[in-house]
Formats: structure tokens, sequence, C-alpha cells
């Protein structure tokens, strides 16, 4: 990819049929550089007040620590493992004054201004990565049902619909270390597309299904798309939605839009 680019992007949230909302999701731009950016999607568990409570310190950690992040000189990787240890942290030390324990998992990737990008996650939620409209890669959940999976006793379609699906083997906030795994594309393409998203979106598609919406519409109406769908799907019982895509495209003449529509990245 050239060096000069542009990023469209969209975030979205549905609170489903749950009573109350336990997602994150956000974007953020650097505040010093331009072109790099950190979407990080957070999926609460821990009881009302405790599964938002956890949600919500990845965030905050995440920008905290993404203010100080130097992609000049800073490894990025080392960067993303840093950002979830922290979180796992001050979520452990929150666990004292919640309702209940609370955990989050995190999805989060990094784009630097150079076209390369690089992921970390915990947990069940999801980064997909897709290419010339189909996935070329995806994390794999920390979950029993996953575990199936890899070991062959179970099929991706079965996987879904699977009983013990919600049963993590780790996330922040647990006893032990988070089993973060990482990965990098070391340059992005003009209409390379990044999804990340919590279980409620990814459970009721296909990678094919997802690789047709998100490479046939524009972020925001992929966005929109994917949640009304999920919600339909879920016939009554869905749980909290939320997703970040960014669409890389070539440079244009930049003008003005809403926050987070669309914004050029020179190097």
């Amino acid at each position: 990819m050239s060096k000069s680019f542009r990023i469209i992007a969209s975030t979205g949230t549905d609170k489903g049929d749950r009573d109350y909302q336990q997602d994150r999701v956000e974007l953020l731009t650097h505040p010093r550089v331009n072109g790099c950016v950190l979407a990080i999607v957070a999926d609460g568990m821990g009881g009302r007040s405790g599964g938002r409570k956890a949600s919500d310190q990845v965030i905050m950690t995440a920008g905290q620590v993404f203010e100080r992040y130097d992609p000049a000189t800073d490894d990025a990787a080392s960067f993303l493992e840093n950002m979830v240890q922290e979180a796992h942290l001050v979520i452990r030390l929150t666990a004292i004054s919640a309702e209940q324990e609370p955990h989050s998992t995190i999805a989060a990737f990094l784009v630097n201004p150079g076209g390369d990008c690089h992921w970390v996650h915990a947990g069940d939620s999801r980064i997909y990565h897709f290419r010339s409209a189909k996935m070329a890669h995806r994390t794999r959940d920390h979950s029993y049902v996953q575990a199936l999976v890899d070991r062959g006793d179970l099929t991706e379609a079965q996987a879904r619909d699977h009983p013990h699906s919600n049963i993590l083997l780790g996330c922040l906030g647990m006893d032990n270390t988070p089993p973060t795994s990482g990965y990098a594309i070391a340059e992005l393409k003009t209409d390379d597309v990044l999804l990340a998203c919590s279980d409620g979106v990814w459970h009721y598609f296909t990678a094919d299904e997802l690789a047709e919406a998100v490479s046939t519409r524009t972020p925001r109406e992929a966005t929109e798309f994917l949640i009304a769908q999920a919600r339909e799907r879920a016939a009554g019982g869905g749980d909290n939605l939320s997703l970040v895509i960014v669409k890389i495209e070539a440079p244009v003449e930049v003008k003005k839009s809403r926050r987070f529509q669309g914004f050029e990245a020179k190097s």
C-alpha cells in the first residue's frame, strides 16, 4: 500500500435484548500522529455494575496507554500487550468494590501511519481482516468451544449453537494472567477491511456473510446492517452488540465529515 492512505471507519453498539449494556467500543485517533488509530471492543461480564466497570476500565486504560505510544520508536506488539496487562490489573483492583467480580474481553487493533497493523485479543471478542471480499484472517477465541473446534471435535457451524459457547478459558480480570494472542499485518492494502466485534455480533454470521457485508457497504452502512441483522436473527434472545469497522482507501481530497467518517494519513 502507498504510504498515503485514507481510513473510513464506523462504530456501533446496541444493548440487544438485555436489560443493560456492558459492551464498550472505541476508536481513538492518536493525539500527535496523523494516521495512527486504535480500535477497541470490550465485552464486560460480572453483573450489571461489575461488567460495565470492567469494560469501562479497558477503554479508559487503552486511552491512557495510547497517549504514551510513539509509532516511530515503540514496538507495537509490546504496546498492545502492556495495554492489556495494565487493564487487567486495574480490573483486578476494582473487583474489591464491584457488585460481582468484574471481567472483560478485549479485541484491539492498531493501525500505524506506515500501513502496518497489529492486533491483540483475550476472550471471545473477535477481530477479522478481510481482503478482496474474503476473510484473510481472524482471531481464535479463548473459549471452551474454540478448543473443541481446534481439536476437530466440532465444526465452526456447530460451535455457534453449542450450549457451552459462553464458557471462556481466559479474559481480563480473572485470577490468572490473560491468555493474550497477537497478530500483525505487515502492510494493509487498499480496500482491506478490519472488523472488531463482540460475540453478540459474530455469533449470527458466517465469515462469508461478514465479508460480503463489509465489502459491499460503507463502514457506516455495514455497521447498521450487521446490528439490524443480528437483532433479527437473535429473535428476542440476543446479547449486547458492539463493533468497529475500519476500511482502507486510496487517498482523496479531504472533506469535512462527521467524526471518524474519514481522514487522511501520510508518512
